[in-house]
């Protein structure tokens, strides 16, 4: 054993910490059994512990599965124009602050991009219309309630108010990439104890319903989430195969773009349990072509 788990407390919360330990102590050659003993040893619940290897290690062998895969070309991706390193950008007269970037994946995350009154106008337009958030059935390409998923959510038609058709243009130029290939701005709310575990958002192409969805636009290349207000504790947006933790401050976002529907683009990204208060985000997702 490289280390032991931490103790928790009920509720117990599967973090991306745990699952890093997890697959790192499996990696090492310890046995299954004894990973489990000493989560249970360390104050985990052992139905939970049993649990929390099953999912780690099946997701891990996925993805070294998909890894062996022949990798997809890839295709042009929505990109900002941040040549020359600058701190922000002015775009249409609204300054964003650059705050961090990474490559590999491709992230950025910006500072200031929406104003406090444009994420409470938007929470006010979406809150009569939230229902439990739905996911992509793969095997249909319609839409399902996913136990992953635990949040409340709404989508905007394109430009369908003043509010929204303003931060869809500010979008599209600030990452160089048309207004028409945008789907609708999705508002999610997160209650105390609501994710949104790790998935990728492109559209696999090995499922069977991967065909009738990208008849609306092509394949999704890029993303955007808006935080419309700062949570009391918890909620991120993690990057679990980079470490990376993005903290849902009001009026910032995170853009990470994924240039082929593969792992490689190592995109892999989940909302973090909100452990106090409310998490509302706006998620902006970019396809390859017009999205109809």
């Amino acid at each position: 054993m490289t280390k032991t788990a931490s103790t928790q407390t009920a509720p117990q919360t599967v973090t991306d910490e745990l699952r890093r330990w997890i697959i790192t102590q499996a990696e090492a050659g310890c046995r299954p059994e004894d990973v489990v003993a000493a989560m249970v040893k360390s104050g985990w619940d052992e139905g939970v512990a049993l649990a929390a290897m099953e999912t780690t290690l099946r997701a891990r062998l996925d993805e070294v599965a998909a890894s062996r895969e022949p990798v997809p070309p890839a295709v042009p991706v929505p990109e900002p124009n941040l040549d020359g390193a600058p701190p922000f950008l002015s775009v249409g007269g609204h300054r964003v602050e650059v705050l961090a970037t990474m490559h590999n994946p491709r992230v950025v995350v910006f500072g200031g991009l929406l104003s406090g009154a444009e994420c409470d106008g938007l929470i006010e337009l979406a809150r009569p219309r939230l229902a439990r958030s739905e996911t992509v059935d793969n095997a249909t390409g319609g839409s399902e309630v996913n136990a992953a998923r635990t949040s409340d959510g709404m989508f905007f038609e394109r430009g369908e108010a003043p509010l929204i058709l303003r931060i869809e243009q500010r979008i599209a130029e600030l990452v160089l990439w048309p207004l028409d290939h945008g789907e609708g701005l999705q508002i999610l709310r997160y209650r105390p104890g609501a994710e949104y575990r790790p998935h990728n958002d492109y559209f696999d192409p090995k499922h069977p319903g991967t065909a009738a969805v990208l008849q609306r636009g092509g394949q999704r290349v890029g993303t955007l989430v808006m935080y419309l207000n700062t949570p009391e504790a918890g909620g991120a947006t993690t990057f679990p195969d980079v470490g990376l933790e993005v903290a849902p401050v009001k009026g910032n976002a995170v853009f990470f773009s994924y240039e082929r529907p593969h792992a490689v683009t190592r995109t892999l990204h989940g909302g973090a349990p909100v452990l106090a208060g409310e998490k509302w985000v706006a998620t902006k997702w970019l396809r390859e072509g017009v999205f109809t």
